[in-house]
């Protein structure tokens, strides 16, 4: 069946500029702005510290950071998705432990770099019809605009969909924008 998918982390910039990630962490938890709060809530719960979730560690310490996370997670929902990612999107059967960690970062990166593993292909891969992002309610959707005008080459729509952070960080030096 083809899928809405009303809830995401997918940046429409993103998507409009189809780059390849640099690597996994790039796509499982932050790119230095944008991240999965649910994987950093887990993180964080875990007792990883700031630095491995949205700080300025290197990025295979925080995804050794998120594999020491997902082993303490069984059950969880969040240990589910990331095991069925492997497997759907990397072909690896295996649970995710330190012991096969370096593998699993050698070959999710070889294969984000292909043409497959680009944005738009991956949307397409998963069968998603349309893509509802998450937008700051003042952004002026630019790049939902572009990704409108090649709607039927992607094969998908792409939606925004507010997220209204910015409005509650009032301690924030951007909150008066």
């Amino acid at each position: 069946m083809p899928i809405i998918d009303y809830h995401c982390h997918l940046v429409p910039k993103e998507i409009y500029e189809n780059k390849n990630y640099k690597n996994i962490t790039r796509v499982w938890l932050n790119d230095g702005t944008y991240g999965d709060h649910y994987k950093w809530r887990l993180m964080r719960a875990n007792g990883i510290p700031e630095e491995l979730i949205t700080g300025d560690a290197d990025d295979y310490e925080k995804f050794l950071a998120w594999v020491e996370t997902i082993e303490e997670a069984v059950g969880n929902s969040v240990y589910e998705w990331t095991h069925l990612e492997l497997r759907r999107f990397l072909g690896i059967n295996e649970p995710l432990t330190r012991e096969n960690a370096p593998e699993v970062w050698k070959k999710a990166n070889t294969l984000l770099q292909t043409e497959d593993f680009k944005p738009r292909n991956l949307i397409k891969l998963s069968h998603v019809v349309a893509v509802c992002t998450t937008d700051d309610p003042a952004s002026d959707l630019h790049y939902h605009k572009l990704l409108k005008q090649e709607e039927r080459e992607n094969g998908f729509r792409s939606l925004p969909a507010m997220r209204s952070d910015s409005l509650i960080y009032i301690d924030k030096p951007t909150f008066g924008e």
